[in-house]
């Protein structure tokens, strides 16, 4: 099969029948095969009886109903686990993607050889102050942190080589953060398309303000995994010995002082420092410990992503 488009949603009746038909003139004027994979994240309106009635009409069309709201996160994961096709498209359901972009996203999977394409929305249709705003900044710090040159990493039309949607695991709200899960994961060679953009058609938008402060709380999980989940101790450790160090320098010269008859030690603001850092090390040099012991003792503690292996290795 050659791709297959995965699209979380959650109330989204009215767009269903236009955005799937959509998407398979797109498919049958390019001759592709394809599945659409609807994923109803716990809709409370129709959505999940129009799925039903849309299969009916078309098998390319699947559907996943959650039985509450998981976010959107858990509906690309769980899109993904589904997913047969050889490049996976990712897409909003309400219309402000254009499924149009296909072919020249799938093109730049399979021709020019990128493991992920990202949409960028360069003109955009939303409140400049919810949302273009705060969406600048978001991507400006997202992209200095991680050292990815997109300029929307949150656009949801994304296109996927099939090795990577299978590697990588989406959950909490880090569906902003895909490219930036796909680089850690080893696919470097990530890519940026200008898409069109269109107003909301119907309803009205499921995200609030709250999202950019998780966003950025998701984005320091995702720093500090990538890097120290499988040695937690050259984080707390390194810290936590600074840390100690800084301690055990006031309390010198807090000795040194006190031998002088300088002060009285209680009096002095190094007994408070040295007391402060020297507490402060400890503890993170024993979560780093604990950190170390946990990670050792994980499941997935010697897992790792392995591109392609000769045939001698089978044997």
């Amino acid at each position: 099969m050659d791709i297959s488009v995965v699209v979380p949603l959650y109330n989204e009746e009215e767009s269903l029948p236009e955005l799937t038909a959509w998407i398979d003139r797109v498919m049958q004027e390019h001759g592709f095969s394809y599945e659409v994979i609807l994923v109803d994240d716990g809709s409370t309106d129709q959505s999940w009886k129009v799925i039903q009635q849309l299969r009916e009409d078309k098998p390319q069309i699947k559907g996943i109903q959650f039985r509450r709201n998981y976010g959107k996160s858990a509906a690309l994961n769980v899109g993904f686990e589904h997913t047969s096709g050889d490049v996976v498209i990712t897409m909003d359901a309400d219309l402000q993607d254009s499924p149009d972009e296909i072919p020249t996203l799938y093109r730049m999977i399979k021709e020019d050889g990128y493991d992920l394409v990202s949409g960028w929305k360069k003109v955009r249709y939303d409140s400049k102050i919810a949302k273009n705003i705060p969406s600048k900044f978001f991507n400006w710090t997202t992209r200095k942190m991680s050292g990815i040159q997109l300029h929307d990493f949150n656009c949801g039309l994304k296109a996927y080589k099939s090795e990577v949607v299978k590697t990588i695991e989406v959950y909490g709200e880090m569906h902003r953060y895909i490219p930036v899960i796909a680089k850690w994961a080893g696919f470097n060679k990530i890519g940026e398309l200008a898409v069109h953009h269109s107003k909301r058609k119907y309803g009205t938008t499921k995200f609030g303000m709250n999202r950019f402060v998780n966003g950025y709380l998701d984005l320091m999980s995702i720093m500090f995994m990538s890097k120290f989940s499988k040695q937690p101790m050259h984080f707390f450790g390194l810290i936590g010995t600074l840390s100690f160090l800084l301690g055990m320098i006031a309390l010198i010269i807090l000795i040194v002082m006190k031998c002088l008859n300088a002060i009285y030690i209680t009096d002095s603001s190094f007994f408070y420092l040295s007391m402060f850092f020297m507490i402060l090390g400890a503890l993170l040099f024993l979560a780093g410990f604990l950190g170390e012991l946990i990670s050792r003792n994980s499941a997935n503690r010697n897992q790792y992503a392995i591109k392609e292996k000769t045939e001698e290795a089978w044997k």
